[in-house]
């Protein structure tokens, strides 16, 4: 867990990101509106690092299932958000300047790639 008075730098929650996300199989990164976003299999992408829109604080954005935006957003309003465009498709914001705990991201994380993984990757990753 992060210490919530110390916000890792943009280049640490990058690193962390990149060994969260690239230790999924088939996961690539590339720039999207000059953020690292992370897809799978040449498929659209399941996460991204973004500024969050009102602050420029760093965010983590990612594919979520129907019904988790809703609750994570009203259990945890000040860690989740809706973020702008892809809101509206479900997707969930969550401030990494705020006490982080990386297995949660991992599982976020792990959660968005499923959902845009192949399913027969995703069948083959469970049976590692």
């Amino acid at each position: 867990m992060t210490h919530p008075s110390r916000v890792p730098s943009d280049d640490e929650l990058l690193d962390h990101l990149r060994e969260v996300c690239l230790g999924l199989p088939q996961v690539e990164e590339r720039l999207n509106h000059g953020m690292p976003t992370f897809g799978v299999a040449g498929r659209a992408a399941f996460a991204n690092l973004h500024e969050h829109p009102e602050d420029g604080r760093p965010t983590l954005w990612f594919k979520a299932g129907p019904g988790v935006q809703t609750e994570l957003v009203e259990e945890e309003p000040d860690r989740f958000f809706v973020p702008p465009y892809v809101g509206p498709r479900g997707w969930v914001g969550l401030r990494l300047d705020v006490d982080l705990d990386w297995d949660e991201v991992a599982g976020v994380v792990e959660e968005a790639w499923r959902m845009t993984a192949p399913k027969r990757l995703a069948a083959e990753w469970d049976g590692v």
